[in-house]
Order: C-alpha cells, then sequence, then structure tokens
C-alpha cells in the first residue's frame, strides 16, 4: 500500500513538474501575452462570467509560479472605479492559492525533496520561529519574488497553517491594495 501511495506521489510530482515548467517557459517566451491589458482582454470574453473566471485564473495561477502582479492589475482594467472588487477576488484567489499549493506540498511529500537541499528540521524550526512569521510577510510583500515559493516551504516544512496564512494575506493586502488603488489613479490618468 505504501509503495502504491509514494508511486502516486512521484507521479503527480511528474505531472506538476512538468506542468509548471511548461507554463513557465510559455510565460517567458510569450511575455508580451503575460501583460494586465493582454489578461484583461482574455477575462473580458468570458463575458457574463468574468468574475468568476477572474477568481479561477487567480487561484490556478498559483501552481505554475507565474507572478500574480499582472492578474491583479488587470482586474483594475476590467473593473475599474471597482477597487475593493479587485482587491478582494485578488486577495481570495492569492489565500486560496496559497492554501491548495501549502497542501499540495504535502501531498506530494515535498518534504524529502526539500530535505535534500536544505535539511527539514532546520528549515521547519525558520518557519516556526516568529522570524518565519516575518519572512513569510516579506517574501509575500516584495513583489520580485513569487510569494507561491514560500507557500511550497512552508507546506513542505509543515508550518503551522494559521501563522503562515495570516502572513501571507498581511503581505499581499498591502502589496495588492498599492496595485489596485494606484492602478486604477494610473488608468484614469492615461484616460
Amino acid at each position: 500500500m505504501l509503495s502504491k501511495t509514494n508511486n502516486f506521489r512521484r507521479a503527480m510530482l511528474a505531472v506538476w513538474l512538468c506542468l509548471m515548467i511548461a507554463c513557465l517557459f510559455y510565460y517567458f517566451t510569450h511575455m508580451d501575452q503575460f501583460n494586465a491589458g493582454q489578461i484583461a482582454t482574455f477575462l473580458k470574453s468570458y463575458n457574463s462570467f468574468m468574475i468568476g473566471a477572474y477568481l479561477i485564473i487567480s487561484i490556478v495561477r498559483g501552481f505554475t509560479l507565474i507572478p500574480s502582479t499582472p492578474f491583479v492589475i488587470a482586474g483594475g482594467i476590467i473593473f475599474p472605479n471597482q477597487e475593493w472588487l479587485v482587491l478582494s477576488i485578488s486577495l481570495l484567489g492569492i489565500i486560496g492559492s496559497a492554501t491548495l499549493i501549502y497542501y499540495f506540498s504535502n501531498l506530494l511529500n515535498l518534504g524529502n525533496a526539500i530535505e535534500k537541499i536544505y535539511p527539514h528540521e532546520k528549515l521547519k524550526q525558520k518557519m516556526e520561529s516568529k522570524n518565519g512569521l516575518l519572512l513569510v510577510f516579506l517574501w509575500s510583500f516584495i513583489p520580485l519574488v513569487p510569494t507561491d515559493a514560500v507557500c511550497y516551504a512552508a507546506g513542505a516544512s509543515k508550518m503551522n497553517f494559521f501563522r503562515f496564512i495570516l502572513a501571507v494575506f498581511l503581505g499581499e493586502l498591502i502589496i495588492c491594495s498599492i496595485y489596485v488603488f494606484s492602478g486604477s489613479s494610473l488608468i484614469n490618468l492615461l484616460k
């Protein structure tokens, strides 16, 4: 039974890695399609299901490690003058994605893979310390680093979920608020 579970985990890990590599390859070779304007145009094609499509894409996006920034800004383009709606959907997508990634990393037993690079106990101690909360918060807040990566590390190290999700929420709340509220001002200036 244990062998079947391990084989399943390995197969899932292989599928996920292939999918992530393919998505990242596509992202880096077609970056022009991942700007806020193109994403907004794509989402507008879903007309009456636009909010649902925006939320689903925001959640699924995390598995690919594609940055959320263009998606948050695209929300401002799609729903101008509805900053609170855009902020709410963006945060729901990011928190939903972070939660799925956290538990997905446990399902795939990524802790064993990370153990080969960085001793699991040291990672767990760092993630569980008060500096771990700060690390996740800063990682979520800084736009140049993918929040999804720290979600995988937190899940693999089995960091306390509520501490983890609180840190992600606070970090993303700040950066998404900056994007949403300053982004709509910039869009209005450009009109």
